[in-house]
């Protein structure tokens, strides 16, 4: 074998292992988004939990209406957008995937 059939030999190994760490590398990155994702559909979760338990507390604290408007408390506001959040995110959950 002359110099130039080795280094080609040693070029296609080399390239070999490139293509082999290339492939574990591409497999490592899809477990990493794969698991963000369990984690950010976990966290969703909760926050729908979390922002429809807000107005149901805030709809059981609802007091009679006062003969004048007064300003509401911002635990009604936090209530009321909570149970809008919910709503809406319960909806885009909803749909289904195509």
């Amino acid at each position: 074998m002359n110099a130039l059939e080795s280094r080609k030999q040693l070029l296609i190994a080399e390239s070999e292992l490139n293509r082999s760490r290339l492939r574990h590398d591409l497999q490592a990155m899809a477990g990493a988004v794969h698991a963000l994702a369990h984690q950010a559909r976990t966290a969703g979760s909760i926050a729908a939990v979390v922002a429809t338990l807000l107005g149901g507390f805030s709809a059981f604290r609802h007091k009679k209406p006062a003969p004048a408007p007064e300003p509401s408390s911002w635990w009604q506001t936090l209530g009321k957008v909570a149970g809008m959040a919910s709503t809406v995110w319960l909806a885009f959950r909803a749909r289904p995937k195509s």
